[in-house]
Parts: structure tokens; sequence; C-alpha cells
């Protein structure tokens, strides 16, 4: 027979139980310390993941340092927090931009190219709509050894015929092979007798991009049955111009250019790819070569004489403005002549300034906070 509580009592402790109304109090109050300790815990941490008191940056290794110099200045002169930078590579750090809205993504992203349609398309799905761009000036692209070994003297043509994955059969004719170069001098005589050994960044890179672009792309196109394969095979083109030998002549180093630097100082007999900033800050113990005859300069790559340079970029996301603190003083410090300018601080880091017209463009696109529009140049 099923026990009944008489009905004053419904939902009360048998008297004849063991737990006592004390005891249930006891408990009650146990529980819900509990339960409010959770609650003010949870709290707590939905506060800390609500706000952000600093800007944080991602992206590009070769517009890092010039960007981390604007928000040292930033930072020591204004009453905003310096923001933080992180060096992904101009590809992981549009991806991580992309990602999405609000305090766990970044502000803003550096890029030593220009973001890509496919991003900007991805940025859409995840909410990132109203982007700002902001050319910040010209890089070149360097072939780097160390001062301890010859200045190495290349074409455009040697270059890709030394570390492209498949080249036209030295035996003559219009067919590819796997790349059987192991020394400079294999590909050209004048070239000096050593091991094809060149150190260079991964594919998330955007120096990778404007390498394979610039440099690959151009040296390919002096042969006449490839540079024919543009109008008729896109494809086949691009992998036959763009795609790097894995055989270990060309070795990927990661996408911190100070690595490569710290290498080539330990190996003489090895070239690094990555940004002229880098050749310009270790010019005590690094050389660029010349690349078609035109040795990397600053004025080369200001007149565009020396043929593998390329515009520097960063990207800030506009929902993040008003809520993220400092964006707009971070965005006119950067576009300020004292930074970005023919004698600015930018400039004595390596950076190439823009002609003066088209920095009071970009600092009227960014003070008005224009939106991106890939059409534009």
């Amino acid at each position: 027979m099923v026990a009944r509580h008489p009905a004053g009592h419904r939902g009360r402790p048998d008297p004849g139980s063991t737990s006592t109304w004390g005891e249930l109090l006891v408990l009650k109050t146990i529980l819900t310390t509990v339960a409010a300790v959770a609650a003010f815990a949870a709290g707590g941490a939905a506060h800390a993941q609500s706000a952000r008191d600093y800007i944080f940056i991602v992206g590009s290794s070769t517009v890092y340092p010039f960007a981390t110099v604007v928000a040292e200045n930033f930072g020591r002169t204004t009453n905003f927090k310096t923001p933080k930078i992180e060096s992904t590579g101009s590809g992981g750090g549009i991806k991580l931009f992309c990602a999405g809205v609000g305090v766990n993504h970044p502000d803003i992203t550096n890029s030593s190219r220009r973001i890509k349609e496919s991003e900007v398309e991805a940025c859409a799905k995840n909410g990132v709509r109203d982007i700002v761009e902001v050319k910040i000036g010209y890089d070149g692209i360097v072939l780097a050894n160390s001062k301890s070994t010859d200045r190495m003297d290349i074409t455009l043509k040697d270059l890709w015929l030394a570390l492209a994955k498949q080249v036209p059969d030295p035996k003559g004719g219009n067919k590819l092979v796997a790349n059987p170069y192991r020394t400079w001098s294999a590909v050209n005589a004048s070239l000096p007798n050593r091991k094809i050994e060149v150190l260079g960044p991964p594919p998330t890179s955007g120096t990778r991009d404007a390498f394979v672009e610039l440099a690959m792309e151009s040296g390919c196109q002096a042969f006449d049955f490839i540079k024919a394969m543009k109008s008729s095979d896109e494809d086949g083109f691009q992998s036959v111009c763009h795609t790097l030998r894995e055989d270990g002549a060309f070795i990927e180093a990661g996408e911190n250019d100070n690595l490569i630097v710290q290498k080539l100082d330990a190996n003489p007999a090895a070239l690094g790819v990555f940004g002229f900033s880098f050749l310009d800050q270790n010019a005590d113990k690094l050389q660029g070569s010349a690349i078609d005859g035109v040795e990397p300069t600053f004025e080369a790559i200001a007149d565009g004489t020396y043929p593998v340079s390329r515009p520097l970029f960063f990207y800030v996301k506009k929902a993040h403005i008003g809520t993220i603190p400092g964006i707009p003083g971070y965005l006119t410090e950067f576009t300020s002549e004292r930074a970005w300018g023919e004698d600015g601080y930018l400039s004595d880091r390596g950076l190439i300034p823009m002609p003066e017209d088209e920095r009071q463009q970009f600092a009227s696109d960014v003070k008005a906070l224009k939106p991106l529009s890939l059409a534009a140049n």
C-alpha cells in the first residue's frame, strides 16, 4: 500500500523520517550558495568575454615590424594600451580576421598582398562585411645571402629554372620534366658552382604569394610554349609557373623572416627570400642579389625599376570601431606623415613610401572609413 501525506502535510517530511526540517534548511542554504557562486563565476567569465581594452592585430610578417613601431608610438603617446600584434602570415591573418565579429576575433589584419575576392566572400559569410582597406606603402622581395660570399646576379628566368618543380627538358623540346638542376651553375654557367638552397616563406605567407606571382611567373614566361598556356590553359599555366620544387632546394622556413636572416648568417651558401625591410635592417651582414641587373635598393623599388616589388596593406573591421577602444587613433597614427611620409619613421625601418598624392588619398579614405572596393586599384 502506498503511503499518502495528510492534506496539511503534503510535501513535508514524514515526522518518522531521519531527515529533519533543520537538515533540509541547511541543505537548501548550501545549494543556494553553490548556485549563486556558479552564477557569479559564469557572469564574470561572460563579462571578460564581452570587453577588450586593446587593439588585436594579426597577419603579415613583412608588415609586422612596421605595425609594431606604430603600435609602440601609439601606446606611448596616447592613453590607450599598446596594441597586441601577432605575426601569422598574410593568408593566416586574413583567415582569422574573417572568422567573425566580436572581441574573440582580430580587429585588424596586416597583409603583404591585396585581399582576394574569395577572402572577402568568406568574411561576408561570417558577418564581416564592412572592411576598410589601408595601403601603407611598397616593399621589394629580395633574394639575399651572406656578405661573406659573392653577391648573386641572376635573371628571373634562371631563378624560375632553379626553383620550379617542373622545367623544360634540358635536352630540348616543349616537354616538362622534374627539375634536374642541383647547382646554380647547372642552371647557367655564369652562376656560382654552389648547391641550390633557398630558404623562403610557406604558402600562407603574402611574401610567398607575391614571390610566385612577380618572380616565378615572370621567369617562366621566358619560354614561349609556357607563355602560350596562359591563354589556352590558365590552370596549367599557374601550376607550372607557381609550383616550387619539394626536393630540398627550396626550404620552407616559417613565417618568421628574422629566423631566415639568422640561418643565412650561419650558412653562407644559402639564399633567402623575404621583404626588403629585413635586408635593410641587416645590411651589415646580408646583401641582396641583383635581379635582371637591378639591385634591391630603396630608390629602385620606389621608382619601379626593381622587378620584384609589391604594395603592402592592412585591413580594419569597421564593426569593431567604437567597441574596441583606440582604433581611430591607431589609424590616425599610421597614416600620419610622421609615420608613413617620405621622412617618416617607417621609412627608417625600410618601408618605401607611396607618392604624396597617393598618401593623401588613402589618409582621406581612412578618415572617412571608406569601405573596401576590389574594383579600385
